[in-house]
């Protein structure tokens, strides 16, 4: 086969700044005041501990990033170091983690417009509604990766807004003494108590990596990636820490835990109910374009592995936006069909168990990313500074302690469905002409149609 054409349509900074924001911003940080507030101080303890471990794992990743260059991070980063098995394992468990969180997503919208408009919650209903809000992403995602990107910018804008304005209002009313924060001895410290914090804060940290996994889609990789994914880390890792302190100290923590859209409740108590009512629509915004972001992930990753020779190769042919329309098709597929099948469940306890298996699935990449770094620096194909060994021993350890906060059904299920691409893998290098060599950074693109 000859040579492949290269992508002509990019991501810049200010595109992959947007994805990593816009993935990392969901609906996760707007329903996560419920669950922290009952753990008082402890939450913002678990906060730090949580951004502290992302961003030991962010240097490991961004060094990764920028001294392989492009490629799929989930896929290539684990084969450069371990072989084209490894990538492939990872990959596949990633891109379990994304189609599982466009579902989540999905369903996140619904719940959202529901407390606006309650009819749109009724299971029938809302099941369609949240599936329509998955192809429409797919159909954005199919006329181009700039289209997608634009669309993240905007949405990435609007979501942000309800974060930054807590953070002002809380600032603003403790200034002027009209409230005030939880006491500190409210809730006691200890360790068992900020270890669920911290595990809980994880996921809406998720995402952090997003331009990693669409390296093959960004202009100038080794620079764009690290710096797109410091910035979104660092900014949004800030925005959180400050904006759910404010919602889970500032308002009783009785009332906190019991509200379906917690942040919400900060801006009805605090400002007036219309703004609470808008904050809804704003978190339905965040929840959307996050669903945009990984929709556009979800096909990179299989394209990366279809072009390797690990997945089949059909699945690669792409569209005259440069769009791999098939894997698209086959991801939303799955999604919707997991949002049809479980919507009778019940709404809250369908989501957080799917944020378990979805943190827990996600994390093998974290681990794995960070023995990579490690096997690679000592072998001199990645740049090794000073300190650089223990940044990503930290990292791992950081990683490996929230897989056990994830608790033992999520993490078994995540480890079950990784392990169902052995045999997948097996037979895909089978079917490959005998002596023939796996590539680990895959040709840059694929025949259109």
């Amino acid at each position: 086969m000859g040579a492949l054409p290269i992508h002509k349509r990019k991501l810049g900074l200010a595109m992959c700044v947007a994805l990593v924001v816009g993935n990392m911003v969901g609906s996760g940080v707007f329903l996560l005041p419920a669950d922290l507030a009952p753990l008082g101080w402890n939450s913002v303890y678990g906060w730090l501990a949580t951004l502290a471990g992302t961003l030991c794992l962010t240097v490991v990743l961004c060094r990764l990033a920028r001294d392989l260059g492009s490629g799929c991070g989930p896929f290539s980063y684990p084969a450069a170091a371990f072989g084209p098995a490894a990538g492939f394992v990872v990959a596949w468990s990633y891109w379990i983690s994304i189609w599982v969180t466009n579902a989540v997503l999905a369903v996140a919208v619904v719940r959202n417009l529901a407390v606006l408009w309650p009819a749109v919650g009724t299971p029938g209903v809302a099941a369609l509604i949240a599936v329509a809000f998955v192809w429409l992403f797919v159909l954005i995602n199919c006329l181009g990766v700039r289209t997608a990107g634009e669309t993240q910018v905007v949405t990435t804008v609007l979501k942000l807004i309800p974060l930054g304005a807590a953070i002002v209002i809380g600032v603003v009313l403790l200034a002027r003494g009209t409230a005030h924060l939880a006491p500190y001895n409210s809730v006691p410290i200890g360790g068992a108590s900020i270890n669920m914090a911290a595990t809980l804060a994880l996921f809406p940290m998720l995402g952090f990596e997003s331009a990693m996994a669409a390296g093959d889609r960004v202009d100038n990789p080794g620079r764009t990636i690290p710096m797109a994914t410091f910035i979104g880390t660092m900014v949004i890792g800030l925005v959180y820490l400050l904006a759910c302190s404010a919602v889970t100290l500032m308002l009783p923590a009785e009332a906190v835990h019991a509200s379906n859209a917690p942040f919400s409740l900060f801006f009805s108590e605090l400002v007036s109910p219309r703004a609470g009512a808008a904050v809804a629509i704003f978190a339905a915004v965040a929840a959307l374009g996050a669903l945009n972001g990984f929709t556009l992930l979800q096909g990179e990753l299989p394209l990366a592995m279809a072009r390797g020779g690990l997945f089949p190769r059909w699945f690669a042919v792409e569209n005259r936006f440069e769009t791999p329309y098939r894997i698209h098709i086959l991801s939303s597929l799955l999604a919707s069909l997991l949002v049809l099948t479980n919507y009778s469940r019940g709404l809250s306890k369908l989501f957080e168990f799917m944020v378990l298996v979805t943190t827990s699935v996600t994390i093998i990449f974290y681990v794995v990313g960070a023995a990579a770094s490690v096997k690679l620096a000592r072998e001199g194909r990645i740049g090794r500074s000073r300190g650089f060994a223990l940044v990503a021993a930290a990292g791992m350890a950081y990683a490996l302690w929230a897989f056990y906060g994830a608790g033992l059904e999520a993490s078994l299920w995540s480890l079950l469905m990784t392990a169902a691409a052995i045999p997948l893998y097996l037979v895909m290098r089978s079917r490959l002409p005998a002596g023939e060599a796996v590539p680990i950074s895959p040709a840059p693109a694929q025949q259109q149609e």
